[in-house]
């Protein structure tokens, strides 16, 4: 019998996009064969390595770098560009974390899994939460952060050729994840609707070999769309028809204004039987620096996390993880202050942007606002938009295109600088706004230069 030929990964579409900012092969060389075919025992240096070079350039890399170069410069660049929270962690989480330290004992090696009380405290967590029941040694595990729980457990299912079906725009890791694990990624619509429906049949029917997993980000990162508990049942059934495992991204779960609180894929009856969800303290408690995160659901996926990191690490500090607990346990006036500060700095960007003649949809959750580019500068895509922002306004947003093709005709603006900064920032963008004509022939000037 023939044997099916493998399925080749491919670059992603937007990935060629973004060639000029400086492939790999540009970065490493082409591959030097050995003279006269002898081998020499010597390794070039320049030969590509395999995974480093199915990743595109860095997109963010070139608008992180011109903004080095302007503060240099004594510019000050107001920087909504990475979802980094600017607040300080809740001050009984601090000190939980200093009394913790002092004991020599928590110095010692930790467990990858997470220790037995701080996967007590998520349990606790779903079900008050979302009334969801979790056991603790076999349905969740300690991640260090939610992308690293991800990227792990991508590399833990996944074999060379495999198809994943990712929603597009997406944050990074969700496609590339399972990309650096020699997967390849099919995208779907970031839409959490019929067309979404529509599109995973035609991805499941049109695939080969068919998909073994779909991502989903609800509130999203970029886009800030919200999912609701019919979409999910609609997924969960038809995943379990299809066999197609389900990893739920929900780092953004208690950042919601105006709306309810975003629900839980696990609150679907049969969903612990295909999916796994991925939960982080970085937004909700301001610990972005401590890299805590949860996965929980399915007994095999979480099984696979937790045997493939048994590998990797040890887990996180044991102080860290006992301050996560006391976190979690403990009082959460804290969550809705976070929640507060993130709805009051959107209002004001918001409104001060419609004003600014900029219409940007308010984002119902998470700390981004999904920005479409104004048309008149809707025809340099979002990176040279983005490098146009920052140059004239001294504003630094993230370019769309760094989260997949079709997000070139938004910026992404993070929720991240205080109320007079991002007054400030309005400023500067509505003066920009203002005066586009010559803006845009200014820019055009110096395109042509350098082309």
């Amino acid at each position: 019998m023939r044997g099916r030929q493998p399925h080749r990964p491919r670059m992603p579409d937007f990935a060629k996009k973004l060639s000029h900012l400086g492939p790999a092969r540009a970065r490493y060389g082409p591959f030097r064969s050995v003279p006269n075919g002898k081998a020499t025992g010597v390794m070039s240096t320049e030969q590509e390595f395999h995974r480093i070079k199915r990743l595109p350039p860095y997109v963010f890399a070139e608008v992180n770098a011109m903004k080095a170069r302007a503060r240099a410069a004594g510019d000050d660049i107001i920087d909504f560009g990475m979802g980094n929270p600017d607040q300080p962690t809740p001050p009984h989480i601090v000190e939980k974390l200093v009394e913790a330290a002092r004991n020599p004992r928590a110095h010692r090696y930790s467990m990858s899994r997470g220790i037995p009380g701080l996967r007590k405290a998520l349990c606790a967590y779903y079900h008050r939460r979302f009334d969801v029941e979790l056991d603790q040694e076999s349905e969740c595990i300690v991640t260090l952060g939610s992308k690293e729980g991800l990227a792990n457990l991508a590399n833990a299912i996944t074999s060379p050729g495999d198809v994943v079906l990712v929603p597009n725009p997406s944050y990074p890791i969700h496609p590339y994840g399972f990309i650096i694990a020699g997967g390849s990624c099919r995208y779907v619509p970031v839409t959490p609707d019929a067309e979404f429906l529509r599109a995973l049949d035609r991805a499941v029917r049109h695939s080969v070999p068919k998909p073994i997993a779909l991502v989903l980000n609800y509130p999203s990162n970029p886009t800030a769309l919200l999912a609701d508990l019919d979409f999910y049942g609609q997924v969960v059934d038809f995943c379990r028809h299809h066999g197609i495992w389900i990893l739920s991204d929900l780092a953004y779960s208690e950042i919601y204004f105006d709306v309810a609180p975003p629900p839980s894929i696990l609150q679907v009856p049969g969903a612990k039987d295909i999916a796994v969800e991925f939960t982080s303290m970085s937004k909700t408690y301001n610990m972005p620096g401590w890299r805590i995160g949860f996965a929980a659901g399915n007994k095999k996926l979480i099984g696979a996390l937790g045997r493939i990191k048994s590998y990797l690490d040890y887990g996180a500090f044991t102080p860290i993880q006992v301050a996560a607990t006391a976190a979690l346990n403990g009082p959460q006036d804290c969550v809705e202050d976070i929640r507060q500060l993130y709805k009051g700095r959107r209002d004001v960007l918001i409104e001060g942007l419609h004003a600014a003649g900029w219409n940007v949809p308010s984002p119902p959750a998470t700390m981004f606002a999904w920005a479409p580019i104004p048309p008149a500068f809707a025809h340099l895509g979002s990176l040279e938009f983005s490098k146009l922002l920052m140059r004239e306004a001294q504003v630094a947003v993230a370019p769309g295109i760094g989260f997949g093709e079709y997000g070139d005709n938004f910026v992404r603006i993070g929720l991240v600088e205080n109320i007079q900064r991002t007054r400030q920032a309005v400023r500067n963008i509505k003066s920009f706004l203002g005066n586009y004509d010559k803006v845009l022939e200014e820019s055009e000037k110096q395109r042509a230069v350098v082309g």
